[in-house]
């Protein structure tokens, strides 16, 4: 890894998408910071860096599948920014992953394979876990 090209990965062990993204990374030869989001939360500030860097909202990031969205009513058309902010640092889960920022930018990897697009140097091959060959 060299110290002009860093890259942070918000990661949650559990989901195969964010392992994938972490597996590409480390294929091409980078070892990222990695914060599992879940265990160390969020701050208010961070995420909204985040979504500017990002160019989105908090409505975009929401992740629903298993999560509390549902329940706490933010999938409703007329909750606002900032209510689905605020809950996204009250329920980490709230944010969709695997979120990945580089020199080049910083972007929801979902597909996993996106992860490339800000990466300076590229895997040479590459099998998702599911064994879909992406390189």
């Amino acid at each position: 890894m060299t110290r002009d090209f860093l890259i942070t990965l918000y990661h949650n062990s559990e989901c195969g998408t964010s392992r994938n993204a972490l597996a590409m990374i480390e294929a091409a030869g980078y070892r990222p910071e990695v914060i599992d989001y879940r265990a160390a939360g969020w701050t208010r500030p961070q995420l909204q860096a985040l979504f500017a860097a990002m160019n989105v909202t908090p409505r975009d990031l929401l992740r629903e599948k298993g999560t509390p969205a549902s329940e706490l009513g933010l999938l409703d058309e007329g909750v606002s920014h900032a209510a689905i902010l605020d809950a996204m640092v009250a329920h980490p889960i709230l944010v969709n992953r695997p979120i990945v920022v580089t020199p080049v930018g910083a972007a929801l990897c979902r597909p996993s394979e996106r992860v490339l697009e800000l990466l300076e140097r590229q895997p040479e091959r590459f099998t998702k876990e599911d064994g879909e060959v992406v390189r």
